[in-house]
């Protein structure tokens, strides 16, 4: 009886906490806490704190890295690339997202590239919804594919603390090639949704408002032709210098420093104390070589994002510690043989875990020490990362927002039932497509 108790506090921390954002999530984690502890007499779990400092080191690099203008160029390369190819922006755009977002380590660079997708496809002919809801789709999928997000970091950290010495580029392995075949998968099946703007009633009928018609085929702002600092492509070129380092140091750990643990047994530096290294120094890097003011770092979106996904994990994660580790007895018996016999169960806990907290960090620091500490195969959790991504089955988060309301053909919408939204086709094509590749993947690498 306890224990289902214990669970609806857990749920009800969770509902409660998402009407407040995740800084509200990580609040509302205190109360769950303090009934756990008060009133259940459970002794106090941990909170991730190698996972939270590496998230930390991540977030401030990649706050410097648009301080500094190097995101900058990252974008008006993609703007470019897509404008080459326009004909199949339904293709690329999605394809575009995903790779930034891999190389930044967050899906809000998406924002940028949501009136660039806009103005191609409007001036091609091509329904807007069709590149507009799955390159929104793709910019999270890369999440869980690139190694300075919040979730890989998590990872990393919650395998390692498991006692399961994954590098991060075995990791990567898996999620990077999963994530993008999700992703083809996605934009395939969008080619032909919806119907084309010559038979769509709805958009004829703009169109015979001359101010309307104005305001949908208006110009869109542009990074072509413009002219950017030398400083701006020097950040960019030491960041993505500082991901292969990292890259590099994961897959060779004989080139990083070892030392003897409290045993005596001498072992290589752990990946999380690598990341966080290696992620401060190109922070220094970029602060000396790019004329950044640092004070400016912390007004950065993507910085403020940032910490709102670490201060969210740092409660939801222990609040959820707290209570799985006092039930760790009855759960190894009931969910250990449960996810062994019905893998994909995993995958759609974790799935609804993230619509839950809106957040992939957060549902892998919620999920996942679970399943690794009741005993699920760590190929089976390397296989379902894509699942980590839920939330666009109700079209609530701030990209798919976004994307609704750069369309200004009115195409990407929210349907009258709601859950018949332009998100759920390629979110529910991509993550299936991303999960059984990542299957077959995981287990042929491992």
């Amino acid at each position: 009886m306890e224990i289902l108790l214990g669970f609806f506090v857990l749920l009800a921390c969770l509902f409660l906490g998402i009407r407040h954002g995740g800084i509200g999530l990580a609040a509302i984690s205190g109360i769950g806490l303090l009934i756990y502890t008060f009133l259940f007499h459970y002794n106090p779990g941990q909170p991730p704190i190698s996972v939270m400092l590496t998230i930390l080191a991540v977030v401030t690099c990649a706050g410097f890295l648009q301080t500094s203008g190097g995101l900058t160029v990252m974008l008006k390369y993609a703007e470019k690339f897509l404008r080459n190819n326009p004909k199949h922006i339904t293709l690329w755009a999605p394809i575009t997202t995903w790779l930034l977002t891999v190389l930044c380590g967050t899906g809000h660079v998406v924002y940028t590239m949501f009136p660039i997708i806009y103005d191609i496809s409007i001036k091609q002919n091509i329904r807007p919804e069709r590149p507009m809801a799955v390159s929104s789709v793709a910019s999270q999928m890369g999440v869980s594919a690139s190694p300075v997000s919040v979730a890989v970091v998590s990872i990393v950290g919650f395998m390692a603390a498991a006692g399961y010495h994954y590098s991060l580029l075995q990791i990567l392995a898996v999620s990077i090639p999963a994530t993008f075949i999700g992703v083809v998968c996605a934009a395939l099946i969008s080619y032909r949704r919806g119907k084309d703007l010559s038979e769509d009633p709805q958009f004829q009928a703009m169109l015979k408002d001359p101010e309307q018609k104005e305001y949908i085929f208006g110009e869109n702002e542009s990074l072509q032709g413009k002219k950017l600092p030398s400083a701006y492509y020097r950040a960019a070129a030491i960041f993505l210098l500082g991901i292969v380092i990292i890259a590099v140091l994961g897959n060779f750990p004989d080139l990083m420093p070892h030392f003897a643990d409290a045993k005596g047994k001498v072992k290589a530096l752990s990946m999380t104390t690598v990341i966080q290294i290696i992620m401060l120094t190109v922070s220094a890097v970029i602060l000396f070589l790019c004329r950044v003011k640092a004070k400016e770092v912390g007004n950065s979106q993507v910085f403020r994002a940032g910490i709102v996904a670490l201060v969210s994990v740092y409660g939801v994660a222990w609040m959820a510690d707290t209570y799985f580790g006092a039930h760790i007895a009855e759960l190894k018996t009931f969910l250990g043989s449960a996810v062994q016999m019905y893998p994909w169960a995993y995958a759609l806990i974790l799935f609804f875990t993230s619509k839950l907290v809106n957040s992939q960090g957060a549902a892998v620091a919620i999920i996942m020490p679970m399943a690794l500490s009741v005993g699920m195969d760590p190929v089976m959790v390397l296989a379902f990362i894509p699942a980590c991504y839920g939330y666009f089955f109700l079209p609530t988060y701030p990209s798919d927002l976004a994307c609704i309301g750069f369309d200004r053909s009115g195409t990407t919408h929210i349907g009258k039932f709601i859950l018949n939204h332009s998100f759920m086709l390629p979110g529910l094509t991509g993550v299936i497509c991303a999960c059984m590749a990542g299957f077959v993947i995981a287990h042929i690498l491992y």
